[in-house]
């Protein structure tokens, strides 16, 4: 079958308009082929082929429309594309630039965009209110049940991609001195006048053509400095291009404003093309600048009129009209109506009527519109001081009817006038999303009805018609002293010569409305359906409903009736529902005020936010310099936090068991070297470092000397231990902090933010050197045979290189600190070289160490040698909830200084004598080895459900060098419980006994030997 020819653009217009008419492009939407022109976008060239009805609403499932010409769109979302790993829902048919190709599909509906099952929410409207889903989840589950299902199965608006996404996304990081947020007149104005002192500028414009409204304008007999509006703005732009400093970035919104001018953008990069020549080029790209100064040029958005009936399709933003006449060369219909409050929708019903479109009426809630006189001398019918009381047709309006209204309601009889379209227009509101997110503040403009930005506490200054400048000449003005105004502060002088902007002439008269926020009708209260949020079906009823159940203030409102709660974030909803909410509480819009303005200011993509962080780059895994060797010869890696280590190192023929029992039998019996690179460490140094240290670790620091080392406990304010650690005192003024592997970024965090906010006033300095040390330890009892002859300018013999001391010398010329300390104990050096030379000194040990029978060790052989000393591990044995003297380590407790947490260990609680303790156990079966974080109880006859769990497992291995099984646990009471029988419950099966002991079983085994 030959495929189905495209259907002719009936309404586009012979001329005109910004597409390229030499290249058509071919489309499809819901399984019909259309034809339309390079430069549309979806929304055009399916108004340009008379395609009005084009999605379903949320709630109701009511038919949508195209309401606006961009991001301020509430309704007109689909999907584009049905493969399931490149598809992409709710995109805005007003932003998706066409492409060749292009498939577009209805979404929310089923089976069909035309017979929606769904419609029978929108009969039933009466029993789904506002608050309808609070209402139905209150109660026991046996009430909703049965039903939730269905209710979950409806939320959404379309399907996700049920594959991997093949597209690839970036991150790009700037700095500038000049951030412009907007092409509008102003935002060019703005970025030309900073780029012409030098300053670095980028420039962000959301659409794929920078110029704002000047794109959708009739030009009439505006000139700005001698030229007309869109010659201007081209010259502005090759001015820009010519800058080496400028960035100029289209198809590029500005999603959110965080603190310190920190302002993140995206930008679309591929999706306006066909996937064919999209090529290996990111999909989206997010930006992230810092900025020293911003300037906010996003202009204004229209908000429609809340009226009966307002939400069918064919009903549209008078803006957005003008938009499509002027920008797409589109007429959105052939029989139109103008229903407005204010003197801008005028120009849409002189425009459209001059293109061609017959205007049936021009409706003004106003008695005394400037443009009377125009519209009688153009033959265009007006109404005055009048309102709609109703629309009709289902997927495109057919008809309305029409009344004066006055301060008691509906006066007159209702006239029904025909239309295929019906501009409406409830004013402009700045666009002041990105000012409030800044942090600025927000006033009520009486004269504008709309809020405008107040004080600012961030370095961003809005201007144009974001700042209710909505003349053009204001707007350039404004814009052109903003540019020069940033580029000062930021230290760059504009030249005499630049610092003033042309002349601009507009004969558009100032603007001017008369706010009317909810409109009457003379239907019955139950059959008015006015609509202030046409994505989730918020009407104005919804509102009153809130009021009346106590959800009065405006942050409530919203959430109990979703308004504003849409993929458009409420841009066409918001000070309408505040308005609403003021006629019904009786209050000035100022008082109520707005809901928060939050990121992003428009959808973005995961993609956009994961960046390259996705796979393998998701949560990259960082690796030693001697990882190499380790990968060669049989490592058994895991994660520990970011890091991949030699769990245990497997011979061939070797299982993981007898792997890990040869390695603890070398380190107890010749030589065991471990990489130990991954331990934190932190460089601290400053006049006040030992007075610093000693606030932060539970023991002493003020008495440590230069070439000696402490293990200490940090407890958090609570007094649970969070982190141990061995610091070496380097010199009075330095030392050098050891943390756990998972926990050196937090460790460095938090001793930051004791220094920055509690002890700003002592001179500290802190610095992670993780990376800048590689670490090699070797323990056993002939280690020291090793170290003799290793080192150039250290002596190694443990009589005069003591125990818990340090020394700075070199292996064969390079430079190496050497601690003496253990965590297996075992005689042990830990060794510290440059990085750079980890893997050579790794080497060098295995290669000098072979004689004395030297054997590599996993992070799980140092587990089980460290057990075997009862030596603890933070977040293994310890989990938030345990003190010093609950692991036995009351030594490590000062009594005599203030340290973080100390108070807390006073506490009659953490003093209890039952608290959770830290014990061995030895289970009755030699061989037997308990399974870690099993649960303790007194007596094997308790074992129920609801027996009392007395402890639990915290680790538990096999000894070789003991020959049986050990494990470690907290036990309620355990200090006092030394020799005590308890028992470890299992499932399915009888519980195991054991024996209290202490923890150091090595020096058990001696003592019973």
């Amino acid at each position: 079958m030959s495929p189905q020819p495209a259907r002719l653009a009936q309404n586009r217009l012979p001329q005109g308009g910004l597409i390229d008419r030499t290249k058509p492009i071919t489309f499809f939407f819901d399984g019909k082929r259309y034809q339309g022109h390079a430069g549309d976008t979806l929304a055009s060239a399916l108004l340009a082929n008379g395609v009005h009805h084009v999605a379903r609403s949320f709630k109701y499932h009511r038919p949508r429309g195209i309401l606006g010409a961009g991001p301020e769109d509430p309704g007109a979302l689909v999907r584009i594309g049905s493969d399931p790993a490149t598809m992409v829902v709710n995109q805005r048919a007003t932003e998706v630039e066409l492409y060749d190709g292009l498939k577009a599909f209805p979404q929310n509906c089923w089976p069909s965009l035309r017979f929606d099952i769904g419609v029978v929410n929108d009969l039933m409207h009466r029993f789904l209110p506002a608050g309808f889903y609070y209402k139905t989840f209150m109660g026991p589950p046996g009430n909703w049940m049965a039903f939730e299902p269905f209710i979950r199965r409806a939320a959404g608006l379309g399907p996700a991609p049920s594959a991997p996404d093949p597209a690839r996304y970036e991150h790009m990081n700037r700095h500038c001195e000049v951030l412009v947020i907007g092409s509008g007149p102003a935002g060019l104005a703005a970025a030309r006048e900073a780029a012409r002192t030098g300053a670095r500028v980028i420039l962000a414009e959301e659409s794929a053509a920078c110029g704002g409204r000047i794109l959708a304008e009739a030009e009439g007999d505006a000139l700005i400095e001698g030229l007309a509006p869109r010659a201007w703005c081209a010259a502005v732009l090759d001015e820009l291009a010519a800058h080496p400093e400028v960035t100029l970035l289209t198809r590029t919104s500005a999603s959110g404003y965080y603190a310190q001018n920190w302002v993140t953008l995206f930008e679309n990069c591929t999706d306006h093309l066909p996937p064919s020549e999209a090529g290996n080029l990111p999909r989206h790209r997010l930006w992230r600048v810092r900025a020293q100064q911003v300037i906010l040029a996003t202009g204004a958005i229209e908000r429609p009129l809340v009226f009966n009936g307002n939400d069918r399709p064919g009903i549209m933003l008078a803006s957005a009209a003008r938009t499509y006449l002027h920008r797409y060369g589109v007429r959105p219909g052939e029989n139109a109506v103008i229903f407005t409050n204010n003197d801008d929708a005028w120009r849409s019903a002189f425009d459209l009527h001059d293109a061609g479109t017959r205007i049936a009426a021009i409706i003004d809630t106003r008695p005394d519109p400037a443009h009377r006189d125009a519209a009688q001398a153009r033959g265009i019918p007006v109404r005055l001081g009048a309102t709609i009381l109703a629309t009709r047709g289902r997927r495109r309006i057919r008809s309305i009817d029409v009344a004066a209204f006055d301060a008691g309601g509906v006066a007159g009889r209702p006239e029904r006038i025909a239309c295929d379209l019906l501009c409406v227009s409830g004013g402009w509101s700045p666009n002041v999303a990105l000012f409030s997110q800044s942090g600025g503040s927000l006033r009520h403009d009486e004269t504008l009805a709309a809020f405008v930005p107040d004080a600012a506490r961030q370095a961003v200054v809005p201007v144009g018609a974001c700042a209710g400048d909505f003349a053009l000449s204001d707007a350039i003005s404004s814009g052109a002293e903003a540019g020069r105004a940033a580029a000062r502060k930021t230290g760059f002088v504009a030249d005499a010569t630049d610092h003033a902007a042309g002349e601009t002439r507009n004969g558009t008269p100032p603007y001017r409305v008369t706010p009317v926020w909810e409109l009457p009708s003379n239907r019955p209260k139950s059959r008015i359906r006015a609509f202030v949020d046409h994505q989730n079906d918020v009407t104005a009823k919804d509102l009153h409903l809130a009021v009346r159940e106590g959800y009065g203030a405006v942050e409530h409102a919203k959430r109990y009736t979703t308004t504003g709660m849409g993929t458009d974030q409420g841009k066409t909803v918001g000070i309408n529902a505040i308005g609403v909410l003021s006629g019904v509480l009786d209050k000035p819009i100022g008082e109520i005020g707005v809901t928060t303005y939050r990121p992003p200011w428009k959808p973005i993509s995961f993609g956009a936010v994961a960046g390259q962080h996705v796979g393998a780059l998701f949560h990259p895994r960082r690796t030693t310099p001697m990882h190499d060797w380790h990968v060669a010869n049989g490592a058994v890696f895991e994660i520990v936090g970011d890091w991949l280590r030699a769990r245990v190192y497997q011979q061939p023929g070797e299982d993981f068991v007898a792997a890990l029992q040869r390695e603890c039998r070398a380190a107890r019996n010749a030589i065991g070297v471990l990489d130990a690179s991954t331990l934190g460490k932190i460089d601290i140094r400053g006049k006040d470092a030992r007075a610093f240290l000693n606030r932060i670790y539970s023991n002493a620091w003020m008495k440590l000397e230069p070439g000696r080392c402490r293990y200490g406990l940090m407890t958090n304010e609570d007094g649970m231990v969070f982190d141990d650690g061995v610091t070496a005192c380097l010199a009075d003024d330095h030392f050098h902090m050891t943390t756990t592997t998972g926990g050196a970024a937090r460790v460095l965090a938090w001793l930051e933010e004791y220094h920055q906010t509690e002890w700003p006033d002592l001179e500290v300095y802190m610095t992670s050197v993780t990376e800048q040390w590689a670490v090699a330890s070797i323990c056993g009892p002939r280690a020291p045979e090793l170290a003799a002859g290793l080192f150039d300018d250290i002596d190694a013999d443990p009589e005069r290189f003591p125990f818990m001391s340090h020394a700075s010398g070199h292996i064969d010329g390079v430079p190496a600190r050497v601690f003496r300390i253990s965590f297996t104990g075992e005689i042990s050096y830990e060794i510290n070289v440059p990085a750079s030379y980890g893997l050579w000194l790794w080497r060098t040990l295995m290669e000098r160490g072979g004689p004395y029978g030297i054997t590599p060790y996993g992070t799980e052989g140092m587990h089980l040698l460290r057990a075997e000393k009862g030596f603890i591990i933070v977040g293994q044995e310890t989990d938030g909830t345990l003190t010093p003297v609950d692991l036995g380590m009351g030594w490590a407790v000062k009594k005599n200084a203030d340290f973080i947490g100390k108070r807390s260990l006073t506490r009659s609680d953490t003093a209890r004598d039952d608290r959770l303790q830290l014990v061995g156990l030895l289970s009755d079966d030699p061989a037997f080895v308990i399974p870690e974080g099993s649960q303790i109880i007194a007596s094997a006859r308790e074992q129920s459900p609801r027996t009392p769990m007395i402890g639990h497992v915290t680790s538990s291995y096999f000894s070789p060098n003991l020959g049986r099984a050990i494990a470690l646990a907290v036990v309620a009471g355990g200090h006092g419980r030394m020799g005590e029988r308890i028992h470890v419950a299992r499932r399915d099966a009888e519980p195991v006994p054991a024996t209290i002991t202490g923890t150091d079983f090595l020096a058990g085994l001696k003592d019973a030997s």
